[in-house]
């Protein structure tokens, strides 16, 4: 058997650990979520299996179920606040950060980026050490604030990658032209950001949605959002409930950036059909 037999067998012998390892992986990560997706129609009150028939009892009773129904209008609210605020102020920022040069510029953008870089739970407590030490209760406004700033570095890294991609050309010639500024972005630049804007816009609507640590720490008393409501049932008994509550919980933050991509691939479709049309003599 010659060198170059057994390298290629080596290779097909660490291709296939390799995909093995990886099946597992994704097996390890997804069974969870497809036993809690299943047993939310489980019709037994005890959520394990075997299962003992298919009911959809559980879903109605959350819809009946005010503290669920408390905290899921006040997740989407600022859900919905944050990814409004974060994508209008990361849009800005980067703009800024990509096309005008100015002091402070690298120690702004470190600044911005921080909270990415730093871990949630790390975070959460120091705001909350801060917010004591300055005697400022917990409000609604703060935790939606701390909201803001956990989502804003993804906005500006997003709006930045997409801007950098994004010819000069393009604006000095509206420019030399003698557009102004803001006709300039509103009428050439923010169109071409559109599908960066978009992103940005359902990632910061998700991770608000979806974020449980630091909603602990900043969270006023008798405040909560779905992911702390989840842990507050668990603490009292695992109901067959929390398999359906989780169940929304995944197709809120996994519906929503799917079906945001389907209408914007749509979008850019139609606008491709249509330019082909109106070129057509």
């Amino acid at each position: 058997m010659t060198g170059a037999s057994v390298a290629a067998r080596e290779g097909r012998w660490a291709w296939r650990f390799t995909g093995f390892m990886t099946v597992c992986v994704y097996i390890f990560m997804f069974a969870p979520i497809v036993a809690t997706v299943i047993l939310s129609f489980n019709d037994s009150m005890f959520g394990g299996f075997p299962m003992t028939g298919v009911s959809l009892r559980w879903y109605a009773k959350l819809m009946t179920n005010e503290p669920v129904l408390a905290a899921f209008k006040t997740s989407l609210w600022i859900a919905l606040v944050t990814a409004a605020v974060s994508t209008l102020v990361g849009v800005i920022a980067a703009v800024a950060l990509v096309r005008f040069d100015f002091r402070g510029k690298q120690t702004i953008s470190t600044l911005v980026l921080l909270p990415a870089l730093v871990p949630e739970t790390i975070l959460g407590v120091g705001l909350l050490v801060l917010i004591q030490a300055v005697h400022q209760p917990r409000t609604l406004w703060l935790l939606l604030l701390g909201h803001i700033l956990l989502t804003l570095p993804y906005v500006v890294l997003i709006v930045q990658a997409r801007l950098v991609g994004v010819r000069r050309s393009y604006e000095e010639a509206a420019l030399s032209l003698g557009a102004p500024r803001i006709s300039t972005f509103r009428e050439i630049t923010l169109p071409l950001l559109i599908p960066a804007v978009m992103a940005s816009i359902l990632l910061a609507f998700t991770i608000s949605f979806d974020n449980t640590s630091a909603s602990l720490f900043w969270r006023p008393a008798g405040v909560e959002t779905m992911p702390t409501q989840i842990l507050a049932m668990l603490k009292i008994s695992i109901s067959p409930e929390i398999n359906a509550l989780g169940t929304i919980m995944i197709l809120v933050t996994v519906g929503v950036p799917l079906v945001g991509g389907a209408i914007l691939q749509g979008v850019s479709h139609f606008r491709k059909r249509s330019n082909k049309k109106g070129n057509q003599p």
